[in-house]
């Protein structure tokens, strides 16, 4: 029994003054007398609770700005992009000049059924962010997978500048190689200047200085790369993802709107061409949050000075040792700048176990039994094969 009805009985029935009845029940006698007022003017609808709601909300929307917004996430979301509240309100502000807080569309987007709960995330304040001051200051590379039509895998590989997100190349292949990270390098390189650094996780096609003991060796030619532009390489470390997340954080966005097209790439120059409208789009028209006034990023990146790199990489040389046996041949191999390169030893010291110590191109091979130095040599880069009576170039 609700507490109106105890009241009004208390009163009806009793006879008990209304006084009485505020006194024992608590509540005020203006409020008995009102209800009192309510009974004999309604009857027993005077015992249902009424509605707290005000009469009138001045700040609720009007029901076509709410129109809008729905519309708005049907139509972002089926083509495959942002459809956030921040977003929704950058296109009415911009395409339709109204002005709506994202918090109040996320609250009309939640009671349209429209927002899907999340299971609880690590706090975003947990993380420390970091962001390049100035375009070129850092580039972030990375790769991930798409399916063709017929379930074929390949490989985008994209370079995204860390201060403004501008994606500086993304292209489509079979499958990404050291070759192929230094290629789309140098070319991203002769079409927007050379970069302070560069971050990528600790992929082999990246970098050797992190594989498993046995793996590592020489730099990659990408690693080269850097240390003759005097760039500096950094990486993430293994697990931690988050490091790179500008560009993981474009791939899922660039995949998300993939998988939306209606006409799915069956060939590679079919996927190439979608990546290409796709990065156009992204760099010259969408709105970025992280950026001042949701600039697009071509528009960041084209009119803030570049950084170039600041450090001489001269003297940055490579050192290190390796444990091998010779082979039946009388040869050994030595992985530099992505190239295999044969060394002759001579047959005579088929099968004995050496060290190797490696200073950049200066190599001396020792007889790990004996300590006798079998051979020592400078690399040439421009042949396969180091005859034994090869002299130093």
């Amino acid at each position: 029994m609700s507490k109106a009805k105890l009241i009004i009985t208390a009163v009806v029935v009793e006879g008990r003054s209304q006084a009485q009845v505020a006194a024992e029940f608590g509540v005020s006698k203006g409020w008995v007398s009102k209800l009192m007022a309510r009974y004999r003017a309604e009857g027993e609808a005077a015992f249902t609770a009424r509605s707290r709601r005000p009469h009138t909300s001045p700040g609720a929307i009007d029901d076509a700005v709410v129109q809008r917004i729905l519309g708005l996430r049907h139509r972002l979301t089926a083509a495959g992009l942002d459809a956030g509240p921040d977003t929704i309100a950058w296109h009415l502000h911009h395409h339709h000049n109204v002005t709506v807080s994202p918090a109040t569309i996320a609250r009309y987007l939640t009671k349209a059924g429209l927002v899907t709960p999340e299971p609880q995330k690590r706090p975003k304040a947990s993380y420390t962010r970091f962001q390049a001051a100035m375009p070129n200051e850092c580039w972030q590379s990375d790769f991930t997978h798409y399916p063709l039509l017929d379930g074929t895998d390949t490989e985008i590989i994209t370079w995204l500048d860390d201060c403004t997100r501008m994606a500086l190349h993304v292209s489509v292949h079979q499958r990404i190689t050291a070759a192929i990270v230094t290629t789309t390098f140098r070319e991203t390189v002769e079409n927007y200047g050379v970069p302070a650094s560069t971050l990528t996780d600790n992929g082999m096609v990246y970098t050797v200085r992190l594989a498993a003991e046995g793996r590592h060796g020489g730099r990659t030619s990408f690693e080269n790369e850097l240390r003759r532009l005097h760039i500096t390489q950094k990486n993430s470390r293994p697990n931690h993802p988050t490091t790179c997340g500008k560009v993981e954080r474009f791939q899922q966005t660039l995949k998300k709107w993939l998988r939306a097209q209606p006409d799915q790439p069956a060939t590679i120059t079919e996927l190439q061409t979608l990546i290409d409208y796709f990065t156009a789009d992204y760099n010259h028209h969408r709105p970025h949050r992280p950026l001042p006034h949701r600039a697009p990023p071509a528009t960041s990146y084209t009119h803030l000075p570049k950084a170039t790199p600041s450090i001489d990489r001269t003297e940055d040389t490579h050192h290190r040792i390796r444990h091998d046996i010779i082979d039946t041949d009388g040869k050994l191999t030595l992985r530099h700048n992505g190239r295999l390169h044969h060394i002759g030893i001579g047959r005579t010291h088929a099968r004995t176990p050496i060290i190797m110590i490696i200073h950049d191109l200066n190599i001396r091979v020792i007889n790990a039994t004996t300590g006798e130095i079998l051979r020592e040599l400078t690399l040439d880069t421009t042949k396969d094969y180091q005859p034994q009576n090869q002299g130093n170039p």
